[in-house]
């Protein structure tokens, strides 16, 4: 391989942090991966920030916020413009995932990382991509192509290929699980034989799983026991990933009779479950081969649910009918959601049962009680915030504080319907509002709340009015909300409890409860609610832990033995173990040393390691009086130039474009502040070479070419026989072609037209 490569680890090495790295390839930067941790860790964004203008390309592996949680912060927030890729469920799934982080965190505090708008921008910029379909990237990345392979682990998860033209391949696997589960097959690393260069994890590699059936029985029998207790139990779940393993699992489960579990309730709680199942009714082709076929037969849909209650507020989960229920909420790690409050108001009760599914971060809730077991009864301090919508005293106050900033937006539609009037109810409104104050003034008979907005004119009979139409500098006014795509329900003839405002966000119909209602396909209404204000609740709690609290590994990756077993399989010419402690990592390591015999690298978090097949490799540029004396010639694709000139230092970029990419090189260590070039020298400099000819010349080719040219020829015994057997020409090396025969005119003319095939430097 004689590209230059390197990779560096802005998070993601020698510890348990999301996976975020930035692969190059000579003057492309790929980035891999651009997870964010629970706690939204600014100093990981701080490194980002510094390289974020210089990516080419983004390719996500998962769909959970672990993958791509800091994607709408990178789109919306510090102005990432370069082409992302992803397989379609990924694309989905992950917006699933980023509507309900933003909703758990936005309930618990002011948060302003990113928005919701932010996160379908992020999203829109998604190439989306089906398993083993190759692309080649454009511009930049011209020569180098991709393609997804399945991992296993979570719907739409991936494994990468990425190969340069004529080159060997690299391989990126992380989390990658090669068990067949109920809804997932499992990944396609034994298809990849000996890859030039395998980055991959080391977070499972001192992990022993357990046994899929005694994993799923001790699940089944901790609900059995806790819901005949008369106890709650609550799962601890993402959002749109390893949640539909457990919820397929436990639906199966509901509908066998002889498990007594019908008479219980069973609920899927996150901010936006419908929207998940839905999705997952549509990716069948992404799942199992069991499911596949059962769906193709059958036409039986696995995520037709038919004991899953999908929930969105705890409200919804209180309107089950009594008695013990199991509830699948996200998030996994305690520290926002549903399963924090949940966790909140069932852990003091000795019957109920917290069941964690996977592994979290370092610090977060689930960690805490998972490595620190205490017995019953033990105390813990939580902050509970919450967001509350105002009421009575709170609730006038902020209207009479807000009521004149909010008078401008109902004004102006009061407005825009009087223009479209009769010219005499023009001039009456104008002398009513135009007065000699610079407010404006409402008639008596028309008083306005600032708030709501008031009911439309009554005309006297036959209320119809015509419209005038609007026009400005650009040519007619548009309205937005004629071409927006609502739900049929929205136009029904409702009043001001508007039930069918649900569709403020189209890709997440129960988003808006805890945000504003505001929109203008409501204007037509009665009266119409601007905004739900809303105030933020916080105190710190102790939290008497009485609930029994297991862990059951859920999570689908493979375990460290497994793991060791499909990188002997593989066998990597090199490899960078990341993602995962330093003893994990070290394991790694030794066993790719020792057992499959390649090169490896284990970076430090930060660091850039270059793994360059060939050592002595450098990048050089050339000056441009260097480049304004080549003499190019062509031959086949390219065009080919004999450079004589003197190696030499520069301290800065050697032209102003690419400025910008030597700074960025620098700042990764003070050896790239120097640039190596390659000089001018002297006409008298210039030493006297032998003329090269680059070509690889077939004689089937050139006998084509001598018969356009209507010269006879023929082959006898590999010999190429021109001119009635009086020239010959015959290979004699790899690449060269000897021509015998008498001189003569034909001679000089065959002469010609084979010096022709070759790029003469």
């Amino acid at each position: 391989m004689t590209s230059i490569i390197k990779l560096h680890t802005i998070s993601g090495a020698m510890d348990e942090s999301p996976p975020c790295y930035i692969l190059q390839i000579d003057d492309v930067r790929i980035l891999l991966d651009c997870g964010w941790d629970e706690k939204f860790d600014a100093n990981f964004i701080k490194e980002l920030k510094r390289q974020v203008h210089t990516l080419d390309a983004v390719l996500l592996s998962h769909p959970d916020a672990y993958h791509l949680g800091a994607l709408p912060y990178l789109v919306g927030k510090l102005g990432l413009n370069c082409p992302i890729y992803a397989t379609i469920p990924v694309y989905k799934m992950g917006q699933m995932f980023m509507y309900d982080l933003y909703m758990s965190h936005f309930n618990m505090y002011d948060f302003d990382l990113f928005s919701l708008d932010d996160v379908d921008t992020a999203f829109e910029k998604i190439t989306q991509l089906k398993y083993n379909q190759t692309v080649s990237l454009k511009g930049k990345g011209y020569g180098i192509s991709i393609t997804p392979l399945n991992a296993g682990h979570m719907i739409g998860g991936t494994i990468w290929k990425i190969v340069k033209v004529g080159e060997e391949d690299i391989v990126y696997a992380m989390d990658f699980n090669h068990k067949k589960e109920r809804h997932l097959s499992g990944c396609e690393l034994d298809r990849l034989q000996r890859p030039s260069l395998l980055i991959t994890d080391a977070y499972n590699a001192q992990y022993q799983q357990a046994r899929r059936r005694a994993r799923d029985e001790k699940l089944m029998t901790n609900i059995l026991q806790t819901v005949r207790n008369n106890g709650n139990v609550l799962i601890a779940v993402d959002t749109a990933g390893r949640v539909l393993e457990l919820a397929h699992m436990l639906d199966q489960l509901w509908k066998n009779k002889e498990s007594g579990l019908m008479a219980y309730s069973l609920a899927l709680l996150n901010n936006v479950s419908y929207n998940v199942i839905e999705f997952a009714k549509s990716q069948i082709e992404w799942m199992s081969d069991k499911l596949t076929k059962a769906f193709e037969g059958a036409r039986n849909n696995p995520f037709h649910f038919k004991h899953i209650h999908l929930c969105h507020t705890l409200a919804d989960v209180y309107k089950l009918p009594a008695g013990p229920k199991v509830v699948l909420a996200s998030t996994p790690d305690l520290e926002s959601g549903f399963t924090r409050d949940l966790f909140i108001q069932w852990a003091g009760n000795p019957n109920n049962s917290i069941i964690l599914t996977t592994r979290t971060g370092p610090g977060t809730l689930a960690m805490e009680l998972v490595e620190n077991s205490m017995p019953p009864g033990r105390q813990l301090e939580l902050d509970v915030r919450r967001r509350v919508e105002l009421e009575g005293a709170e609730l006038d106050e902020y209207l009479r504080t807000q009521g004149e900033k909010l008078n401008p937006l109902i004004v102006k539609p009061e407005l825009e319907e009087e223009e479209s009037s009769s010219d005499s109810e023009d001039d009456i409104e104008m002398s009513i509002i135009t007065g000699k104050h610079d407010i404006v003034v409402r008639a008596e008979g028309r008083h306005h709340s600032g708030f709501f907005k008031s009911n439309k004119r009554h005309h006297v009979m036959f209320p119809y009015h015509e419209e005038k139409i609007k026009y400005d500098d650009y040519g007619e006014v548009i309205n937005l909300d004629d071409y927006r795509i609502v739900d049929a329900a929205s136009y029904e003839y409702a009043t001001d409890d508007g039930p069918n405002k649900e569709n403020v966000k189209k890709e997440e119909p129960h988003v808006e409860q805890q945000t504003n209602g505001t929109g203008h396909n409501g204007l037509d209404n009665d009266v119409q609610l601007l905004e739900k204000p809303t105030k933020l609740i916080s105190q710190r709690k102790t939290i008497e832990v009485n609930a029994q609290i297991q862990r059951i590994d859920f999570e689908g990756r493979s375990d460290g033995e497994s793991m060791l077993k499909i990188l002997s399989q593989l066998r990597p010419r090199r490899v960078i173990v990341v993602h995962g402690t330093a003893d994990g990592t070290q394991v790694v390591a030794k066993h790719c040393e020792q057992n499959v015999g390649a090169r490896v690298f284990a970076p430090q978090k930060g660091e850039i390691i270059d793994v360059t097949t060939e050592i002595h490799i450098y990048q050089v540029r050339l000056t441009e009086g260097l480049v304004s004396q080549l003499q190019f010639q062509k031959g086949k694709d390219a065009e080919v130039a004999w450079i004589d000139g003197r190696l030499g230092m520069r301290l800065q970029a050697i032209d102003a474009p690419n400025q910008t990419e030597v700074t960025v090189e620098q700042d990764a260590a003070t050896l790239d502040s120097k640039t190596l070039t390659l000089e001018t020298l002297d006409i008298d400099e210039i030493p006297v070479h032998n003329s090269v000819l680059i070509n690889e010349l077939k004689l089937s080719d050139f006998k084509q070419i001598l018969m356009r040219n209507n010269i006879n020829s023929e082959f006898s015994g590999g010999v190429l026989w021109c001119c009635n057997g009086t020239l010959a020409l015959r290979r004699v090396d790899a690449g060269k072609v000897a021509m015998e025969g008498c001189i003569s005119e034909e001679y000089y003319k065959i002469r010609e037209l084979l010096y022709e095939q070759y790029a003469i430097v």
